[in-house]
């Protein structure tokens, strides 16, 4: 999968928690969930799109790190909606596939991280 397509993918992947969350209105907790999972969901892209622009392979490995961690806090949160049974049954195939492209994002980005690390090992 080429960088442009992971562009694409983390943009795509802020947008659909966005518009998941224009559902989670009323208690407390639903909108600090709200706030919570637009801000890390968000946050994947900006990052990685900062990443690409590193000056140099620490910094890169750097930023693909907060791009891993945000990728799974957005995980986290779409799990406690899940859990705590936040929205109707009616949202369960969108919150599925955005957990699963949570999952699948911070799987590539632990990856990329991962073969950046053995390169500085080789001779």
């Amino acid at each position: 999968m080429d960088a442009k397509e992971i562009v694409r993918r983390t943009k795509y992947f802020g947008y659909d928690c966005i518009d998941l969350c224009n559902y989670l209105e009323g208690s407390y907790l639903k909108t600090y969930i709200r706030g919570q999972l637009i801000r890390s969901s968000t946050s994947v892209s900006a990052n990685y799109r900062a990443a690409r622009l590193a000056q140099s392979e620490a910094s890169f490995v750097a930023k693909i790190s907060i791009v891993i961690e945000e990728a799974d806090e957005s995980a986290m949160w779409i799990e406690m909606i899940i859990d705590k049974e936040l929205l109707g049954t009616e949202y369960s195939n969108d919150l599925k596939k955005l957990l699963q492209e949570a999952t699948e994002l911070t799987s590539i980005f632990i990856a990329t991280r991962k073969t950046i690390n053995l390169k500085k090992k080789r001779p």
